[in-house]
């Protein structure tokens, strides 16, 4: 998901935030051909189970020795970093956990986060290691571990954000110009709070960029994503807002992230579980997460099942 090259001078630097930011225009030139790497092993894919058996993905994988990962290319959750390797928290969570399932070796396949569930069910790859929320309409196509993480949003704006933008409800009254990722929650949140002008960008650094240039007035992602780019690139022309609370049906959400598993793979997905929650207790997984800009504030004791109700 490579975004957009504008015209910036920060872009042709050595030093500095130039170099930050090409450091992350390349990880997204990187994620790229990973994908197109990806698409080419596909012939080796490994068939589903037949319904209700639990699966035999588990088996399967572990006779290979090798998991294929679904990645979106979105900081800090799985990406391609600048060395070209993959990277994120949930790639190193899934390292560490398919290590102790017996499973040693894992292998990227980038593809745009929309596609993510398509591309798991149409057996491109294996697990969706991408971060990804939670919520009744996915349930119905995938099946969840339980949740690795608990977030909120947050607002990209231009410097001293100008149209004072603080929650939905403030784009939507502004009439502002908002741009989140494709495939996104952010979206629902948008209309639910009645924002009208609503676009997608490929991802965090498209929305800075976005942002920058005054082409929107807001870009919306998770907090932690959000704060990241910020972070990463040192821009002096945007910043990141406090955490948002998104509202659905006038009710405050809390969001939570997770690994995602074929419908049929229960096994697969229940040993996982195991394994996950030997690290939220031991507090190994808030170590893992913890150099992708998690805190405590994002542990959670939330499960899928929870998340899954209508």
């Amino acid at each position: 998901m490579a975004p957009p090259q504008g015209n910036n001078p920060r872009s042709t630097g050595s030093t500095g935030s130039g170099l930050r930011r090409r450091s992350l225009l390349a990880g997204a030139a990187a994620l790229g051909a990973v994908g197109a790497m990806g698409a080419t092993s596909a012939c080796s894919r490994v068939a589903t189970a037949d319904i209700g058996d639990g699966g035999t993905l588990l088996d399967q994988l572990r006779a290979k020795k090798t998991v294929r990962l679904g990645l979106a290319g979105e900081q800090p959750y799985s990406y391609i970093g600048k060395d070209g390797e993959m990277t994120g928290s949930a790639p190193t969570i899934a390292k560490r956990i398919f290590k102790e399932l017996g499973v040693e070796n894992v292998q990227p396949f980038a593809t745009e986060f929309a596609s993510l569930i398509t591309g798991l069910n149409s057996l491109q790859f294996d697990v969706v290691a991408a971060g990804m929320y939670i919520n009744p309409e996915r349930c119905e196509q995938v099946i969840f571990a339980d949740p690795e993480y608990q977030m909120l949003d947050a607002f990209l704006v231009r410097k001293g954000n100008p149209k004072n933008l603080h929650t939905y409800k403030d784009i939507a009254r502004s009439g502002a110009k908002m741009a989140t990722g494709a495939g996104y929650a952010e979206i629902a949140y948008a209309e639910e709070a009645g924002v009208k002008n609503v676009t997608t960008l490929p991802d965090q650094l498209a929305g800075l960029l976005a942002v920058e240039q005054g082409r929107v007035d807001v870009f919306v992602g998770t907090a932690v994503t959000v704060r990241n780019v910020v972070e990463e690139t040192e821009t002096t022309k945007a910043e990141a807002t406090d955490e948002v609370t998104p509202l659905v049906d006038g009710k405050p959400v809390i969001d939570v992230g997770a690994f995602a598993f074929r419908t049929p793979e229960t096994n697969l997905r229940d040993a996982f579980n195991r394994e996950l929650h030997k690290l939220k207790r031991s507090g190994e997984l808030l170590e893992i997460m913890r150099p992708f800009g998690f805190g405590k504030d994002q542990m959670t004791t939330i499960t899928a099942k929870e998340k899954c109700k209508p």
